[in-house]
């Protein structure tokens, strides 16, 4: 029997029947006092558990779940102030004196929070007007906000901003989704599902600088690129509230019906009254005819209902266009249940299939057992198709939809990848996680100049954002010579050949130069051969001239060779790459404050 089960038989026997007939006095089975989320999933579990009598007394306004309300028949009062917490030493009932009545309940839980005494922002922060701390900007509507932090504030945090009408992004490095409270992971989800928030999972700003008065997010990971926003807001840690200005007697302190919910999964006190295997046996409430691993870990036996329900829980768009280049390369469309697909030619999005669908090979993911209920997510350039049905130039505006282009990735004794395998089994129809925020800074920013040359040199796959590219220069009516050169294995590994090739004969400007390095019929040349011998020039008669060249780069890092600094000078990698032969020829790295012409891709 649950917890809360043995809650219920308390509560039959022991509320008398005088009590729930006084007109000073309001009788419950359990009250929770902070309709937090935390406060929430307590009183959700509980009347998922049998409990019937279930009241939540918030000091606010609102309830950032109204739903979790309505669902399970809760009963709440806004605006109400308890001023003391008792236990009646003869029927062990809790009484709750606040500023409207006196409550008299089975147990109380206490679920208001405040800021943990210690708790700072994670990196130095000068709060002022638009970067501040646990404080949402007054007017957020259209407002690009940050929120960075853990914790079930953090996502509170979002959702209120994210229903006062802001795009947020939520930076949560080394944020666990299991370690949230429930109603706090379905906010999470909910957001995510619904496109109005993006989470950055592995990611988190190491410095916030200042750029024309607002404030821009750096990164020193190179999978997320500078990011500017209107707010910056930092989600410190939440402490159980001080139960001294709750007015809790040291009768209520002592007794196992007056419990301390401290919103942090891992150090739960709740006075021994549920021991630390609180989670898991709300769990077990929530899904009784689930197995509940001891300690905490939620894994259920996966069984296709579950997996359905998870599915329609995450997944927020559907696959419209799967199209096998070959079994192990596809270009597929995705078209999004919320929001707009606006976005420029370079950037990228996030995909996400869950752990619990079924993979093409036969390997096993590492610690599936504690992933199963999650997502494995992915960001992909945007790739486009070039031509329409027609024939004439794609125009982004004209689709609601965006297409990406993907090859599978094999498991070695190394790396055992979760999405591609699992995204090889998928058809149009099939449903999918996509990215809320359409982000990157690889786009053609750079060039104003329309008879510039633009060379694009990528390593399979990553020729998707060149594609897009390529298509808004053509459209636009750029002038200067056009390269795209792709390095592939095998002529069957070119997914837009036709297209490149059918834009040749149309543009005298634009050259396509496909480099499979695995056919009898092709010489193997690689990128770091086509800079050394100047086969641009050879070929096409376009010199690599730094005064009037940009040149973007996309793919294995290995063909990018991108150098690490040690505060004194680059240090270049032993395998030589092309951003070191360019620098050799007098072109520079844009980076960060220091515009250059070899722009490169940031993630990988």
């Amino acid at each position: 029997m649950t917890i809360f089960g043995s809650l219920a038989l308390r509560v039959k026997r022991s509320v008398p029947p005088e009590w729930t007939m006084a007109t000073d006095t309001t009788s419950h089975d359990l009250i929770v006092i902070g309709a937090t989320a935390g406060g929430l999933s307590v009183a959700e579990a509980a009347r998922r558990a049998g409990v019937e009598r279930v009241h939540l007394i918030e000091r606010g306004q609102t309830v950032l779940m109204p739903d979790v309300i309505s669902e399970n028949e809760l009963s709440v009062t806004f605006g109400e102030i308890v001023s003391s917490v008792d236990v009646d030493p003869e029927t062990g009932l809790v009484t709750i004196v606040t500023d409207r009545r006196t409550r008299v309940a089975t147990a109380c839980v206490i679920a208001e929070r405040e800021v943990e005494p210690e708790s700072e922002p994670p990196i130095p922060v000068v709060p002022g007007d638009r970067v501040s701390v646990d404080l949402p900007p007054a007017i957020a509507i259209d407002a690009d906000v940050m929120v960075i932090g853990v914790s079930d504030h953090a996502v509170e945090l979002t959702m209120e901003l994210a229903k006062r009408g802001a795009g947020v992004v939520l930076a949560a490095d080394g944020m666990d989704p299991a370690r949230l409270s429930p109603v706090a992971g379905r906010i999470l989800a909910t957001l995510e599902r619904e496109r109005r928030a993006t989470v950055l999972y592995r990611s988190s700003p190491s410095q916030i600088g200042e750029r024309n008065g607002y404030p821009i997010a750096y990164f020193s990971d190179r999978h997320t690129p500078d990011l500017e926003f209107d707010h910056v807001v930092f989600a410190t840690s939440r402490a159980p509230a001080r139960i001294d200005e709750l007015g809790v007697t040291e009768r209520a302190r002592a007794s196992d019906s007056v419990l301390l919910f401290s919103g942090k999964a891992e150090t739960i006190d709740m006075h021994g009254a549920f021991g630390p295997d609180l989670w898991p046996r709300i769990a077990e409430a929530r899904f009784p005819d689930r197995t509940v691993e001891p300690a905490g870990v939620r894994s259920w036996s996966r069984d296709t209902t579950l997996a359905d329900e998870l599915a329609e829980h995450y997944y927020n768009a559907t696959i419209t266009k799967f199209e096998p280049t070959h079994t192990d390369l596809w270009r597929l469309n995705v078209k999004p249940d919320h929001g707009d697909t606006s976005h420029l030619p370079g950037q990228y999005a996030t995909l996400g299939l869950g752990y619990w669908e079924s993979r093409i090979d036969d390997a096993i993911d590492v610690d599936l057992d504690d992933k199963w209920l999650k997502m494995v997510r992915r960001s992909y350039s945007i790739s486009n198709s070039i031509l329409d049905t027609s024939g004439y130039l794609t125009v982004d505006t004209d689709t609601d939809e965006l297409e990406f282009y993907i090859v599978l990735v094999n498991p070695s004794e190394d790396n055992v990848p979760g999405l591609t395998p699992r995204l090889a089994l998928k058809r149009p129809g099939d449903r999918i996680f996509l990215g809320s925020k359409v982000a990157g800074r690889y786009t053609l920013a750079p060039v104003v100049d329309p008879g510039r040359t633009c060379i694009f040199l990528s390593t399979g796959t990553g020729e998707a954002p060149h594609n897009a590219m390529v298509n808004q220069l053509l459209r636009k009516g750029h002038h200067g010579p056009i390269i795209s050169a792709v390095t592939v294995r095998q002529w069957s590994d070119l997914g837009y050949l036709a297209e490149h090739r059918e834009l040749e004969k149309r543009y005298d400007h634009y050259h396509y130069m496909p480099l499979p390095t695995r056919e009898d019929d092709v010489p193997k040349t690689y990128l770091q051969d086509v800079i050394r011998n100047d086969a641009f020039n050879e070929q096409f008669g376009v010199p690599l001239d730094p005064a009037h060249t940009d040149v973007f780069l996309c793919g294995n890092p290995a063909m990018i060779g991108l150098p690490e600094s040690d505060g004194d000078e680059d240090q270049w990698p032993e395998v030589v790459g092309v951003t070191e032969l360019l620098v050799d020829r007098g072109f520079t790295l844009d980076r960060r404050g220091r515009p250059g012409n070899i722009h490169f891709e940031e993630y990988w």
